[in-house]
């Protein structure tokens, strides 16, 4: 987790900033579509802003033939460390990642211009709120709180955040002293059916599970209330399979992919494998998990000594994982990465050495390579798509 990577401090340059222009979207720029496919999509990218080299969200055109990005426009706020996007593609929601206690901000997205709008801002209702989801019916949005431990979830109408539909608090903790000392909400994410909620905690080791009432955003524990992961190891992101039969878990402090068997809230362990070869002797921090857009791959990120990806080939049928290879990203704190809609690139954003290395997919065997082409771009730490229209 950042915390241990990253101190926050507050700038200074943000308290002389006008409201409308710290929560705002700047004067936009010129928006050039000459030479670009018509159908190509937006990348976001969420950064860090307290280190003073970003504004906010980064919006750019994205072509999926070349793997070129183009700048298109910036929003600023304050540390959007994780998006999401509604399912219409309509609207952007950011948590503000400040110190003490954090926001949820939302946007409209023009997809002629490329412009976000500020709508709203509310309390996230607990401290360093670092992930966001959106419900599959576009009228939800739930967030992980990891410094207070508890997860919310939020009504959105029209784009525009309301007051907390319900809140959970996670107690406990962990064996690992520095970084399990209480709950950490890591994640906060819908079911693909959208009738639970899956909330990672790193602090103390469990996926908690809460029936989600998808009218009401009611949450209340599932059946199996939690699955309990190996003490230690820190469960923080997972991903579901196209099927919504398996599910993947990374672990960060044991730098591990769970692999799991899902049906109706109940998670069943079919494999667990790391995500660094055997020999790795470093200091580990694991951090994002995508599988490739055609199913066939799944990647993992790791921080600490590694600053790699894991790349494993997916047998579709049973769900399990072989280690494919691993790929340096070519920068330092890969936290987040993801593919182009086409799984034609793969983009590893590095908080510390400020760039977003461009990555061309080989999917016949996984295996990337280095386009040499950067996103310059001050603490990027989320890599999020909005289709063309």
């Amino acid at each position: 987790m950042k915390r241990i990577f990253q101190r926050y401090a507050t700038l200074s340059a943000f308290a002389l900033l006008p409201f409308g222009l710290i929560y705002g979207q700047q004067k936009p720029k010129p928006h050039h579509m000459s030479g670009k496919p018509s159908n190509a999509p937006y990348l976001l990218l969420g950064t860090y802003t307290n280190s003073g080299q970003s504004k906010g969200i980064y919006v750019y055109h994205f072509n999926t033939q070349t793997g070129e990005a183009t700048p298109v426009s910036e929003a600023v706020t304050t540390n959007p460390s994780y998006l999401a996007v509604s399912p219409d593609h309509r609207f952007v929601y950011a948590v503000n990642e400040d110190s003490g206690p954090g926001g949820v901000s939302s946007f409209a997205f023009d997809h002629s211009t490329g412009q976000l709008r500020f709508i709203n801002k509310v309390p996230s209702e607990g401290q360093w709120p670092c992930y966001v989801s959106a419900s599959s019916n576009g009228k939800f949005i739930a967030v992980a709180n990891y410094g207070s431990g508890n997860a919310v979830v939020f009504p959105v109408s029209k784009g525009s955040i309301g007051a907390p539909a319900d809140q959970v608090q996670h107690t406990g903790t962990g064996p690992v002293a520095d970084r399990q000392e209480k709950a950490h909400a890591h994640a906060a994410i819908f079911s693909p059916d959208n009738k639970y909620l899956f909330v990672n905690d790193l602090g103390i080791d469990k996926i908690m599970c809460y029936n989600f009432a998808a009218s009401t955003g009611k949450l209340s524990p599932a059946t199996a209330p939690f699955v309990q992961v190996k003490p230690g190891s820190g469960p923080r992101h997972m991903v579901f399979d196209a099927s919504g039969k398996f599910a993947y878990l990374m672990t960060e402090l044991s730098g591990e992919v769970l692999v799991y068997n899902y049906a109706d809230g109940r998670f069943t362990l079919l494999q667990t494998i790391s995500s660094h070869p055997a020999d790795f002797k470093g200091k580990i921090g694991s951090a994002d998990i995508h599988l490739s857009p055609d199913g066939n791959f799944l990647y993992a990120s790791n921080r600490g000594d590694a600053n790699s990806l894991a790349i494993f080939r997916r047998d579709k049928a049973s769900g399990k994982l072989s280690v494919a290879g691993f790929q340096s990203t070519l920068g330092v704190m890969p936290r987040n990465f993801n593919f182009d809609p086409g799984g034609n690139f793969l983009l590893a954003a590095h908080q510390e050495s400020n760039d977003v290395v461009i990555f061309k997919v080989d999917k016949q065997t996984g295996s990337l390579t280095d386009t040499g082409k950067r996103i310059k771009v001050g603490s990027p730490v989320c890599v999020q798509w909005i289709s063309s229209r």
